[in-house]
């Protein structure tokens, strides 16, 4: 048996290469489980992505639904099958999962092979063998620890059987709503492909502008496992430009945050620094608002609505911009990242724990090689620089589509009347963010 999780694909992937030196056939199956399926943006492309991989079987994934501890030990008492083959799982309920599945199997092994990660979890260790706290270092030793090539497997490496008349057999469930980017392996290749020949050169310059949408956009495959980082840094071995290296060092801050999680499976959602546990934040129904405020995309800062707004409509936000509304939310309107988090992964197809708590964490101060809590992101000049002609903000904020030029992003003078004035002065509560800052550092 192969039991389908976070890598709906069969290119590189170690698990069916695995099952076929078990045995030429198995049955693929994907257990839906109320934890995790959850409706969403997330749910809908997920969904979709696991239609695609049922036709790159041929139709022949097993659909079941409920409690994996439940279903899958019913399943192989079923089939008689031999083993259980699986992607290891590094996030904290997935951990809880598997070994509450082993336990539950009993005497059929549960086979982990491979991993979302080009080097898995709690591989690399500094050599006390405590774990890494700063990605600097960390990042070096990834390097040198390498990875392995791409796994050599396709739809073929194993006979699929058909699933016909298997008890609690359901068809591929419709997502509720329309996936908002091309789901499956064949369109992350697709779009891999494209970005590794048309914009991979210029990543390191264009990357942080996100008027020109020149990221990689690959974040979401990722996170379902339509593609494996180990495929994308195989086909980068012989580029040494600036583009491929910042896109290794992109790759590198996943897998580290994947690491700090493993090793603090806390950090999902308190402060890995624990002095910042201590930061007073406001409360009420003024706070309420704000945020509500700042979900809505009605700030009165250009660069962050329009940052909110694409998060809505799209499901994904340009990662510069992310750091500024995140910046903006915990520094400006003083709420806790959690707030922000949490939201996120409400909407964000690419929402994975790791890198979403830990980014917050970075943005806010608190968190491993964090961003001085000092350094407060002003979303006027972060709006001039990254977005200097103002077509980001003029693309998801109407309103000011009759502001001319970088005049766009001024959070004040000659604005339609229809958009909002800015709920707070941004100088007066950068210096209340270094007030707090300071009540806790000592």
């Amino acid at each position: 048996m192969v039991w389908f999780r976070r890598d709906l694909r069969v290119h590189d992937l170690p698990t069916l290469t695995a099952a076929a030196a078990d045995a030429d056939t198995a049955v693929g199956v994907f257990v839906l489980d109320d934890q995790v399926a959850r409706p969403g943006p997330r749910t809908d492309f997920f969904l979709g992505c696991l239609a695609a991989l049922n036709e790159s079987l041929d139709g022949r994934l097993l659909i079941l639904h409920g409690d994996p501890e439940v279903e899958l030990p019913r399943l192989v008492d079923e089939i008689g099958a031999g083993s259980v083959h699986i992607s290891a799982d590094f996030s904290p309920y997935g951990r809880r999962r598997d070994e509450a599945v082993e336990t539950a199997l009993d005497t059929t092994p549960l086979v982990r092979t491979g991993s979302p990660y080009a080097v898995a979890p709690g591989r690399v260790v500094k050599g006390d063998g405590t774990p890494y706290r700063v990605f600097g270092p960390y990042q070096r030793a990834w390097h040198e620890h390498g990875w392995r090539p791409p796994a050599s497997s396709d739809a073929t490496t194993l006979a699929w059987l058909d699933p016909t008349g298997m008890q609690g057999r359901q068809d591929v469930p419709r997502s509720a709503g329309k996936p908002l980017a091309p789901a499956g392996e064949t369109a992350a290749l697709d779009r891999w492909h494209d970005f590794l020949t048309d914009d991979l050169a210029d990543y390191g310059t264009s990357r942080d502008r996100p008027d020109l949408d020149r990221t990689s956009r690959l974040s979401a495959y990722l996170k379902t496992g339509c593609l494996h980082p180990r495929t994308l840094l195989h086909d980068m071995r012989s580029r040494t430009d600036d583009g491929a290296a910042k896109f290794r060092s992109e790759l590198c801050w996943r897998e580290f945050y994947a690491d700090v999680l493993h090793h603090r499976p806390d950090s999902a959602y308190i402060e890995f620094n624990e002095k910042f546990r201590r930061m007073p934040h406001d409360t009420g129904s003024d706070a309420q608002e704000a945020f509500r405020a700042w979900c809505e995309g009605r700030t009165g800062y250009p660069i962050v609505d329009a940052g909110m707004r694409q998060l809505a409509a799209e499901g994904w936000m340009h990662n510069r911009v992310r750091m500024i509304v995140a910046s903006f939310l915990t520094k400006d309107l003083h709420l806790p990242w959690q707030w922000g988090a949490r939201h996120f992964m409400d909407f964000l197809i690419d929402g994975d724990l790791a890198s979403n708590q830990h980014g917050w964490q970075w943005v806010a101060g608190c968190g491993t090689d964090a961003s001085p809590y000092f350094r407060v992101f002003n979303p006027t000049t972060q709006g001039e620089k990254f977005d200097p002609t103002g077509d980001y903000v003029r693309r998801w904020v109407p309103e000011l589509r009759s502001v001319a030029g970088k005049q766009v992003h001024k959070p004040t003078g000659d604005r339609p009347g229809s958009y909002p004035e800015p709920i707070v002065d941004h100088a007066a509560e950068r210096l209340d963010a270094l007030d707090r800052y300071a009540s806790i550092k000592d």
